[in-house]
């Protein structure tokens, strides 16, 4: 599945929802924050590894009213990543991580090797 971009008007279908049938993972970035666009290819290379496994988003938070879902997840800078399963937050990271870094997160919530 390739990454898909969700707003705050299709957040709930697209990541809430979608997470009951397997985790996604949000990248909420801005186009302006530098750790933002290290983060980004190293999310390319997640998603062909793990391939029909997980879902990852990418939120865009100053474009429209996407700010809004930083709000409601308060999250305080960015990149942030938070992954969802089964509707809910099961845990985040903030800022430029290794690659190794950002399998593990996602191993460690399931079995998704």
């Amino acid at each position: 599945m390739p990454i898909f971009i969700a707003d705050v008007h299709t957040f709930d279908s697209t990541v809430i929802q979608a997470s009951h049938s397997k985790p996604i993972l949000v990248d909420l970035w801005a186009d302006w924050c530098s750790p933002c666009l290290v983060l980004s290819p190293l999310l390319e290379r997640i998603n062909t590894e793990f391939g029909d496994k997980i879902g990852i988003a990418k939120v865009e938070v100053d474009d429209g009213d996407n700010m809004k879902i930083a709000g409601h997840y308060k999250v305080r800078g960015f990149p942030t990543v938070i992954l969802f399963h089964y509707g809910e937050e099961v845990d985040r990271f903030s800022g430029a991580k290794p690659l190794h870094f950002i399998r593990e997160f996602i191993e460690q919530h399931g079995d998704l090797k």
